[in-house]
């Protein structure tokens, strides 16, 4: 279920010269921005939940997740280049899971290794703030990637949808409105990354049994419809 040149292709065009540049600003912006509070304010645990939490898992990761997701083959579907690699020996299901476990990997390493470092600058992971939020960084990135790899094969306009839902219902609605933060990715990886943390800087509105239930659906639901989109694509090329 794995093809090392579908993964190399898909590694190339997601780290191209325009996506890498969006993909490195977001992680120096964070590390920047703890820089700075922790020079302003100096260590404290609060402050590095609220950072942590506020900026790297409500903001950055879902974004890092839309540019890894829909990248990995939104592109190919709208320039139509997806049908030279359709034409090839590969299961159409190797295909998007290939696409996927690489769209997690670019999501794991910009979201979740900058989260780390900005924690240990912001408070050296008091009460083990910077693991908490590495973990739910990690986690979150499995769902945004498969989610964001979906819209990318069935919407031509998967970026911009990608953003409404990253920065409108994530950041937003996820955040303030609580009837909507059981549907929310970033309550689902606290709920986690609640588990990992000492005290009660770190919480979520979802119970943990639930959360994974969720986390792995979604995940395992968005792949296989995404595969299933891609057989429809496949069939409508053949006729």
């Amino acid at each position: 279920m794995y093809d090392p040149t579908v993964a190399r292709l898909t590694y190339r065009a997601l780290l191209g010269r325009r996506r890498a540049l969006i993909l490195f600003s977001l992680p120096v912006l964070l590390i920047v921005i703890a820089a700075a509070v922790r020079g302003f304010s100096g260590a404290d645990d609060q402050v590095a939940a609220d950072v942590l939490g506020g900026f790297a898992l409500a903001t950055m990761v879902p974004l890092i997740g839309v540019i890894a997701g829909t990248g990995a083959i939104g592109p190919e579907i709208d320039d139509g280049s997806v049908v030279y690699l359709l034409s090839k020996p590969v299961k159409r299901p190797t295909i998007i899971v290939t696409k996927l476990i690489v769209a997690i990997a670019v999501t794991m390493a910009f979201s979740a290794i900058p989260t780390f470092i900005a924690g240990m600058i912001l408070n050296g992971n008091g009460q083990q703030v910077a693991i908490a939020y590495t973990v739910a960084a990690l986690v979150a990135s499995i769902a945004y990637a498969a989610l964001f790899l979906l819209l990318g094969t069935v919407s031509r306009h998967a970026v911009v949808f990608g953003l409404v839902y990253a920065l409108v219902w994530e950041t937003l609605f996820g955040s303030l409105v609580e009837g909507a933060r059981t549907l929310s990715v970033q309550q689902w990886s606290l709920a986690v990354a609640e588990r990992v943390a000492r005290g009660d800087l770190v919480t979520s509105d979802v119970g943990l049994p639930v959360a994974v239930a969720l986390l792995t659906g979604v995940t395992v639901l968005a792949t296989w419809y995404a595969g299933q989109k891609l057989r429809s694509l496949t069939l409508a090329g053949e006729e």
